[in-house]
């Protein structure tokens, strides 16, 4: 009941906001990373934090504590991401924003760059064919998580 409850939650909060008009591009993993950033360069600490805060648009505190504002909104279904930056590459960081998924199909975390086949599912018209996040709002989130190193 409580995954049903949460995931209904998450739909309605993430119905505000897909990357509109963004297509995703391709990328490459090697193992359990994408090593190359989604688009050209590296995101911006700053704007990955206040990213990742936003309870409307990423909803990464919704699950995860970490050194965030508010550490009484913060979840406990997830890892804290405290420190998350000495525990996994900038890749490995990636793919797991991109698409959880992939490394644990069973996870309640939103695939945030993949655009899933939608048949036979019932996708909002506005989040059809869309990602989450767009490849400089995940490489921004990126760019913030690889520096909490402790």
């Amino acid at each position: 009941m409580m995954r049903a409850a949460f995931l209904a939650l998450m739909g309605l909060q993430l119905a505000a906001s897909p990357a509109a008009g963004e297509e995703t591009r391709s990328y490459v993993v090697t193992g359990d990373a994408i090593m190359q950033p989604l688009v050209g360069g590296k995101g911006d600490p700053a704007r990955g934090a206040a990213l990742i805060a936003d309870r409307q648009r990423s909803l990464c505190t919704l699950c995860h504590s970490g050194p965030f504002p508010d550490a009484h909104l913060h979840g406990t279904l997830a890892p804290d991401l405290t420190g998350v930056g000495a525990r996994l590459s900038e890749g490995q960081i990636r793919l797991r924003v991109v698409d959880m998924k992939r490394l644990v199909p069973d996870t309640i975390m939103p695939s945030y760059y993949r655009v899933a086949d939608e048949q036979g599912r019932r996708v909002a018209t506005v989040w059809r064919s869309r990602p989450i996040l767009g490849g400089a709002d995940i490489e921004d989130i990126v760019a913030y998580l690889t520096t909490l190193k402790g």
